[in-house]
């Protein structure tokens, strides 16, 4: 989400002049997107501007903007501890930053954090996405309704907001335009998108239906999922849609129903396995990641081992994995935490059961012929990068001319996280 906002940020600001610079240490404007989800967030953007502060300090300083979760989060906070600092937008508010980049005044800091998404959502629609990567991201809602007691984003990012299907569309006709040969569907609770015209409502299975449809685009993706809005007619999508990949990021937290309860998490352990039966037995090529909070409050012994129980049912293929870490202002951040050499040791051993199943994954695909979407070239070497249905890292060698195309890869080699192949034959250009 936040490559996404930062990339639509540059869109934004070049109709008041201002071009993305790769030259850092002669900027007019230096702008940081943050985001807020993991502990001592605010302390890398200060770290980051004590960075940019010994650049600039023996010349004219840039405007300082920080921009996203933190700004949110933190606001007026922010510019009192860091004179250095600017100007502080929240995520929902960086399409006033036309406006307030142009009334800057040196002598005048501001913050605007306002949730107004709507209004953001229009500017986006009336601005062109430059992006022309392979594989690009299209945000189609934001915002959070579920309050999960450890998470902050609901109130950095406000309640669910969804936008016009039509101008979802329209975006991504641009996008296949600028090259894009896969789409990957964002927001914070993806999959509860839902946006009423004219007495009708268009879900996220409506907007999977409606890309397939686009002769250009080869590949569609979503993410982030939450299991409560996983709904029949989503999950009927990989049976009929060819072009949406099998491979799905929906983060369970934990494997015990009393964890998730505490964690506010409005799932069951047997609803997620529900849903896994219903996409595998409707198509049995799909495969889960997720998410894993360790040493949640309350977090006992036999927690854990209910998760580590679940991990060897699903055979989660790529996970994400942390101790649990309190966000100011969250209800789980007035709880006993669980000992964190506890936490630590809970956490490790979990990692080595998710590491192994990706290394499981990547073997079984060694001597397999698997197809690879070329995103780029690698810098300074020979070799080219792309993914596969599973959003497996492949390296091999290619051409510039295969750059987005699906070409077919043996794969020779592989490690926790990457495949490494050669390209056997090519199918037609996309």
């Amino acid at each position: 989400m936040n490559e996404y906002d930062s990339n639509r940020i540059t869109d934004i600001v070049k109709d008041i002049g201002y071009e993305k610079s790769k030259d850092q240490n002669n900027a007019d404007c230096y702008l940081i997107n943050t985001c807020h989800i993991r502990d001592k967030a605010k302390e890398k953007v200060f770290h980051e501007v004590g960075r940019i502060k010994q650049i600039y300090s023996n010349k004219e300083k840039p405007i300082m903007v920080i921009a996203g979760c933190v700004s949110q989060a933190e606001n007026e906070e922010i510019l009192k501890r860091e004179p250095f600092i600017d100007v502080v937008i929240g995520p929902q508010s960086y399409h006033k930053i036309n406006k307030i980049l142009d009334n800057f005044q040196k002598n005048k800091k501001e913050v605007e954090t306002e949730f107004d998404t709507i209004n953001k959502f229009d500017c986006l629609n009336k601005t062109k996405n430059l992006d022309s990567k392979v594989s690009s991201f299209l945000t189609i809602q934001e915002g959070c309704d579920k309050f999960c007691h450890f998470c902050v984003v609901p109130y950095t990012r406000g309640p669910e907001c969804s936008r016009p299907f039509k101008t979802i569309l329209k975006e991504a006709e641009q996008l296949i335009k600028n090259g894009a040969k896969e789409i990957i569907l964002l927001g914070q609770n993806v999959n509860a998108y839902s946006f009423y015209e004219n007495d009708s409502e268009f879900k996220i299975s409506n907007l999977l239906n409606e890309l397939e449809k686009y002769s250009e685009l080869k590949r569609i993706r979503y993410t982030t999922s939450h299991p409560v809005d996983m709904t029949d007619d989503l999950i009927e999508c990989y049976s009929t849609n060819k072009k949406l990949m099998p491979f799905i990021h929906l983060p369970i937290q934990s494997g015990s129903n009393k964890v998730l309860q505490l964690m506010n998490r409005k799932h069951k352990v047997e609803d997620y396995i529900d849903i896994y039966n219903k996409l595998t037995n409707i198509n049995p090529l799909i495969k889960l990641s997720s998410d894993f909070i360790i040493g949640y409050p309350g977090e006992e012994k036999s927690d854990f081992e209910k998760t580590l129980k679940l991990i060897k049912e699903i055979k989660f293929i790529n996970s994400f994995s942390f101790i649990f870490s309190p966000r100011p202002g969250t209800k789980a951040s007035k709880l006993n935490e669980v000992d964190k050499n506890t936490s630590k040791e809970r956490l490790k051993e979990l990692q080595s059961l998710l590491f192994q199943n990706q290394i499981d994954h990547n073997k079984s695909l060694e001597n397999e012929e698997i197809d690879v979407l070329v995103e780029n070239k690698i810098s300074d070497q020979n070799k080219y990068f792309g993914r596969n249905e599973y959003f497996n890292s492949v390296i091999f060698e290619a051409e510039k001319k295969d750059i987005g195309k699906i070409v077919k890869v043996n794969v020779e080699n592989s490690n926790k996280n990457t495949l490494f192949g050669k390209i056997r034959s090519k199918m037609k250009a996309a």
